[in-house]
């Protein structure tokens, strides 16, 4: 007599298809970007039918934004553990700058760089970027006033340097990144523009660059 065995098959939650939704958009952003986030390649990635994608998600714009906030906070907060080692803002400023610039951070960089663009067209992005830069720009202005306390920084307006710097690091990794060319040989340069524009001596970041 033979016996028929019947696979069960498991209901995920909705708990569960959202957040392997998500974790999917997630891997596809950080190795392709986020122009190649659509509905088609988080269902593959996933291993769902494309409307199930639709179902789990308010909308694609949605979807893009969330990601590119993980993606870009979670960036933001692997610098922070790595900058605040030190207690020297110089030292400080140094990593930062050694660390955002490095040849091995261009995944993130395509995602900043996909994000100005899509950003035009989808709303709930542009809002997602005015947050993830606004973040960036307040803990570089944080070091620059811990500098000005400890006496190695001098600068009349902190908050305007620090989106300066920032400036000039996302223009740096956007030219390294379409050039196809390491950023890390600019850390030097970019360290004593800093140090001058937050009225620093010589070497009071450049000094620290090639040590984080």
């Amino acid at each position: 007599m033979s016996t028929t065995h019947h696979r069960t098959r498991t209901r995920k939650s909705p708990g569960q298809r959202s957040a392997e939704i998500h974790e999917a958009a997630v891997a596809i952003a950080r190795e392709q970007g986020l122009s190649a986030l659509t509905l088609r390649s988080v269902a593959t990635r996933a291993g769902v039918a494309p409307g199930l994608v639709a179902h789990y998600t308010e909308s694609m714009d949605e979807l893009v934004a969330t990601t590119f906030r993980e993606l870009t906070a979670s960036e933001l907060e692997d610098v922070r553990q790595h900058v605040d080692g030190s207690a020297d803002p110089g030292e400080r400023m140094g990593r930062m700058l050694a660390t955002v610039l490095a040849h091995d951070h261009e995944n993130i960089t395509l995602v900043w760089v996909d994000s100005w663009s899509l950003g035009r067209g989808n709303a709930p992005l542009s809002v997602a970027i005015d947050e993830q830069m606004g973040a960036w720009q307040e803990f570089i202005a944080g070091i620059a006033r811990d500098g000005e306390d400890a006496g190695v920084f001098e600068t009349d307006d902190a908050d305007a340097v620090a989106w300066q710097i920032l400036a000039m690091i996302d223009g740096i990794s956007a030219h390294a990144l379409t050039r196809r060319t390491d950023p890390t040989p600019f850390v030097s340069r970019l360290a004593r523009a800093c140090e001058t524009l937050l009225g620093a001596r010589q070497d009071t970041i450049g000094g620290h660059v090639a040590k984080a």
